[in-house]
């Protein structure tokens, strides 16, 4: 990706390279819609994203490190549910995020169909999480998703079912399933 820190043009790039190729949808088929902001935004000069940690006691997706979002409610699109669950997850003003673009569909073994939407929020945001289901809410540069030494592909079994699955280690957290595919997928579409 192209310098960052030039005025205002890094969100351009962005956009661009979100534009083209068209990002991938799933065939229509059974699935909860949802959708999950991937909030991006430039400190000292880097790209930067904000992951959440899920609380324990949720039903699904317990502690583990997400984008903001959620299901989709009736009559919304992707962004309208990125949007409010932004906003009530971690306090994100829906009217200081710039849509930029969206990523592939992704699908979960829970039975969610999610995409992917990539804004810019202010550098200076701050966060107001929900307790009920954000057990805490941190800074990741994106630079350590592109490192090769952070990346690990394994396989598990989930639920009987062997999975390849990528994992990122940054620090001491694991960040790994839906929310890795969606990373990876974003770095490759910033050619990082």
């Amino acid at each position: 990706m192209s310098e960052t820190t030039a005025a205002g043009s890094w969100f351009l790039d962005v956009k661009r390279r979100l534009e083209s190729p068209v990002p991938k949808r799933l065939a229509p088929g059974e699935g909860r819609k949802a959708a999950v902001l991937v909030p991006l935004f430039v400190d000292a000069g880097e790209l930067w994203t904000l992951l959440t940690r899920r609380t324990e006691d949720l039903p699904t997706h317990k502690s583990q490190i997400a984008f903001p979002g959620g299901g989709a409610e009736e009559g919304e699109n992707a962004w309208k549910t990125a949007l409010r669950e932004s906003q009530e997850e971690v306090g994100l003003d829906p009217t200081k995020i710039l849509p930029l673009g969206q990523l592939d569909e992704q699908q979960t073994p829970t039975g969610f169909r999610i995409v992917p939407c990539v804004g810019v929020i202010p550098a200076d945001f701050k966060t107001r999480i929900d307790p009920g289901e954000i057990a805490e809410a941190f800074r990741v540069p994106l630079s350590a998703f592109a490192n090769p030494r952070l990346v690990e592909d394994r396989t598990i079994k989930i639920d009987g079912v062997e999975r390849e699955i990528r994992v990122y280690y940054v620090g001491s957290r694991q960040i790994w399933g839906l929310t890795a595919r969606i990373l990876q997928n974003l770095v490759e579409r910033l050619g990082m």
